[in-house]
């Protein structure tokens, strides 16, 4: 199926771009969130006399994003976890515990921004994290899992 961007999407393309999507990504993900429309005459043509609206809107978010970039990267984020003897978690730290304890420092985060390639947090240490803020934009979190082995 064939669509036009109105954003900038990792590994796809850049604002107007005419890409070819599987029916099923286009259907349930570009089209519902307003990433894309169906690539139409009529839809080239809006395309063509919005673009510097566009374009005006990524550079916006482009911009907020490197300011929350800059608040992320000079935080320490300290999270208490219960833990055994060793510093092994009773439980795990995900992005969800991450993202709450940045909204809580005072940068907007969503869970889905944060990044744990290797999975959750099971170990009482310090970590970097990466925060995906934009498509051009990573910030580097440093958290800090302290282990509280009051049971």
């Amino acid at each position: 199926m064939e669509v036009i961007l109105f954003e900038k999407i990792d590994r796809l393309g850049s604002i107007g771009d005419l890409v070819n999507v599987k029916a099923g990504f286009a259907r349930n993900f570009l089209l519902p969130q307003g990433k894309a429309k169906v690539a139409t005459d009529a839809n080239k043509a809006e395309i063509e006399s919005r673009r510097a609206e566009f374009e005006k809107l990524a550079a916006d978010a482009l911009v907020t994003a490197e300011k929350r970039r800059d608040q992320i990267e000079v935080m320490i984020i300290e999270i208490t976890a219960k833990s055994g003897t060793e510093g092994k978690l009773f439980g795990s730290i995900g992005n969800i515990d991450i993202s709450a304890a940045l909204v809580e420092a005072g940068v907007e985060v969503e869970k889905r921004e944060v990044r744990l390639p290797d999975g959750p947090i099971r170990q009482a240490g310090e970590y970097e994290v990466v925060i995906h803020l934009h498509t051009d934009v990573n910030a580097t979190a440093k958290v800090t899992i302290i282990a509280d082995e009051d049971v």
